[in-house]
């Protein structure tokens, strides 16, 4: 660990995205973070490691998110002392959605890089990012889209099963209704009028992205964590090779547990395209092998690490220190691939033992966790209070009872 006193990281989220990145702070300089967020959750409670000062409901607004940023660096500094560097960091597709929109007011309080509104725009909406793959020959799943217009009588130029989800991530979120998922499978024509209908009939009246099923289980999905320097270089890029995805509506395809992989060939492509496109900050990809064609399909790129990004930092190459070493100390740190290994997740070894249908990526996993090579983020021995215990006791808890009643399920029911 290297003692950094010089600067607070300043976290805009109180999730799990969040607390991974305050454990990889306090892991690399032993610093504590802050948040700020639209309110308090439990990932973030009741830890030494990270506190939760600002909880703003209408934080998605510019002008009160503007305003509670000028006034939250104005009462860290009379707290903390003028000469401490606040350092911004986003981990939601909402909070970098508004940084990159007001970045010009709040660059003279924080330290931080990000894109500009044109590019947010090309890559953010599923549609745009499809038109920039196409661009730059990433290969991805038959895909149309349908609009609140239209989707009655719409029907995509490919066969069921089809995936359905949303174009606009921030809007869908802020929408309910009954049996809500993140993701959608629609097995048949009654299955997909049904999950339109219910999707329509909520407040969410944006475009819908239909894609074809991809086969395969859980395990052949990747995801890739990449930092880009303010100088548009590529410095950090690290694969992860799924073992499951959660299960529960909210969480259908977040990641459960991931074993880091290492394919240079992929990473360099990765490399040369977000250099072309000019890319700043943390990017993360969702992908997935299709044995049909021998190619990797990307589903979406969120313009921030991702939320099962501490695997990245589990397996050795701590990636907030890309961050700092980019942003605070303007270091040119070159390209470096991670090819560290260890089993990252946030479920109980019981359930991957249970759940985990590839006897190679099973064996792999009874291996990493044999030479105790095995993390779970929200656990940290640390920060391990007697609340954070409790916590964690009964997330496990819960993650048991929820594999047993939703694995698989991922139509309207």
């Amino acid at each position: 660990m290297e003692k950094r006193t010089d600067f607070i990281p300043v976290l805009l989220g109180t999730d799990a995205n969040a607390y991974g990145m305050a454990r990889s702070f306090y892991e690399a300089y032993g610093l504590k973070s802050l948040a700020v967020g639209k309110g308090a959750l439990v990932a973030t409670a009741n830890s030494k490691i990270v506190t939760v000062m600002v909880q703003e409901p209408n934080l998605e607004d510019d002008k009160v998110f503007v305003r509670t940023l000028t006034e939250f660096a104005s009462k860290v500094h009379a707290e903390y002392g003028k000469d401490k560097t606040l350092l911004l960091v986003p981990c939601g597709d909402n909070y970098i959605k508004l940084l990159v929109r007001n970045q010009d007011q709040l660059r003279n309080l924080y330290r931080f890089e990000c894109i500009d509104e044109a590019l947010l725009m090309r890559l953010s909406l599923k549609e745009n990012f499809y038109q920039v793959c196409e661009e730059y020959g990433f290969a991805f799943p038959k895909t149309d889209e349908c609009t609140f217009e239209n989707y009655k009588t719409h029907r995509p130029p490919f066969d069921f099963p089809m995936i359905i989800k949303p174009s606009n991530s921030v809007a869908y979120w802020n929408c309910h209704f009954p049996k809500k998922k993140k993701v959608f499978v629609a097995d048949n024509e009654e299955e997909y009028t049904k999950i339109l209908n219910a999707i329509y009939g909520s407040s969410y009246k944006d475009t819908l992205i239909l894609q074809e099923y991809i086969p395969g289980d859980d395990s052949h999905m990747r995801v890739m964590n990449c930092y880009c320097g303010s100088d548009r270089k590529v410095k950090l890029i690290s694969l992860g090779n799924v073992l499951l995805e959660e299960q529960t509506p909210e969480g259908i395809g977040s990641y459960a547990a991931i074993i880091n992989g290492y394919d240079e060939e992929l990473s360099m492509r990765m490399k040369n395209f977000l250099e072309s496109i000019g890319y700043i900050g943390f990017a993360n990809f969702d992908m997935k092998y299709d044995e049909r064609d021998g190619q990797y399909k990307l589903f979406e790129m969120n313009l921030r690490q991702g939320r099962s990004s501490y695997y990245v930092t589990a397996g050795g190459f701590n990636m907030v220190k890309w961050l700092v070493e980019d942003v605070i100390d303007h270091k040119d740190t070159g390209l470096t691939i991670a090819d560290g290994k260890v089993l990252w997740t946030i479920i109980p070894k019981k359930v991957i033992f249970k759940y985990v249908t590839n006897p190679e990526r099973l064996a792999e996993a009874k291996q990493l966790i044999s030479e105790g090579k095995f993390i779970q983020s929200l656990y940290f021995k640390e920060d391990a209070g007697l609340k954070r215990t409790a916590y964690f006791l009964y997330n496990q808890h819960h993650y048991v009872k929820k594999f047993d009643e939703f694995f698989g399920n991922k139509g309207l029911r």
